[in-house]
């Protein structure tokens, strides 16, 4: 909504006008806990009230021109490159909701984007294979966090369950010790995850906290699912487990330094540093496990690449079938000189 708003204007704004205009609105007019509230700067209110009657009436959205612009708005950034098509297609959703929910309150009589020939910026959902790490690499990561100081060390088996059990890292991040279970040996155990916490800005959640906890990607509150731990997880988990005997089973299982939810910060800089420390110069600056979030793809493939079923993965990773094929279809049989085998048998010899 704030993309489009300006797009709603009569008066037209210089670009350092339209970036102070935004921030007013994200930090007070469009946040129902601030706005209006006695720390609103002065700044901000008169932003507002420059907005309020500059509006355009609603009406105006009905019309093709109009229409077209504020879908415009959404397909590019503030730099004035096209955004990315997940981005677009994401913001037309919420504005066609927006115009929508108008038309149940007789503000307009239908939506107009309906009728206008608008697509999304194209954009691959495939899985980058430069971005997956194969075993060797993934240990040598998580060998670095180990060894980077502060918080790496108990970072260790935060990391390794989004790598051996594909844990999404907001899933990850509010793992609780109830949710872990293991045997009495270091054979296979299970993770059963019921929600994730995805950390927003403070000043969007009701409690004031970084991180809200709510139903898992794609699920209905109160639906879990399982994943599984290796030896190799379930070994690590002990050792964390082990090193914070005071932990009980409601009690966060990741936690930061002064024993609150993890934040991503922290996380994405520890992570930073072990790329420096485990890959080569030349790895460092390819895209291979940028993200942590890179070490879930990295699970998802071995599985695949291993000859787990595609239903087996999805349900162990959160998705539908039809999803997973769609985003690892790349990723489906990694081991090319298997594959250059394969076709050098085909051809015989010539």
């Amino acid at each position: 909504m704030i993309t489009v708003t300006p797009v709603m204007l009569s008066a037209r704004s210089s670009p350092d006008e339209e970036k102070a205009i935004r921030s007013a609105l994200f930090n007070w007019a469009f946040n129902a806990r601030r706005r209006g509230s006695p720390a609103q700067p002065e700044e901000a209110t008169a932003l507002l009230a420059f907005v309020a009657r500059s509006s355009l009436p609603l009406s105006d959205i009905t019309k093709p021109q109009r229409a077209r612009a504020a879908l415009e708005a959404v397909s590019i950034k503030l730099d004035g490159t096209r955004s990315a098509g997940r981005t677009a297609t994401m913001k037309r959703a919420i504005l066609s909701n927006a115009l929508s929910y108008a038309v149940e309150l007789g503000l307009i009589d239908s939506n107009p984007l309906g009728a206008i020939n608008w697509k999304a910026p194209r954009s691959s959902v495939g899985v980058d294979r430069r971005i997956v790490v194969n075993p060797e690499q993934a240990r040598a990561l998580l060998e670095a966090v180990r060894n980077t100081p502060r918080s790496g060390p108990h970072l260790v088996a935060f990391f390794a369950c989004i790598y051996y059990a594909a844990l999404r890292p907001e899933e990850a991040a509010n793992l609780r010790l109830g949710n872990v279970q293991l045997r009495d040996d270091d054979s296979w155990g299970w993770i059963v995850v019921d929600e994730a916490a995805p950390e927003i800005d403070r000043q969007w959640t009701d409690a004031g906290q970084r991180r809200s906890a709510r139903q898992l990607k794609h699920r209905a509150v109160g639906e879990s699912r399982r994943a599984p731990a290796p030896p190799q997880l379930v070994a690590l988990l002990r050792d964390h487990i082990a090193a914070a005997p005071d932990i009980d089973r409601t009690a966060l299982l990741f936690r930061g330094e002064r024993g609150s939810a993890i934040s991503g910060l922290t996380y994405r800089n520890v992570w930073r540093r072990a790329r420096v420390l485990a890959l080569s110069q030349d790895q460092e600056r390819t895209p291979l496990a940028r993200r942590p979030y890179d070490l879930r793809h990295a699970a998802v493939s071995t599985w695949l690449s291993g000859g787990v079923p595609a239903a087996q993965v999805a349900e162990w990773a959160g998705h539908s079938v039809d999803v997973l094929l769609r985003v690892y279809a790349k990723c489906l049989d990694a081991d090319q000189a298997r594959s250059l085998a394969r076709i050098a048998e085909a051809l015989g010899d010539q």
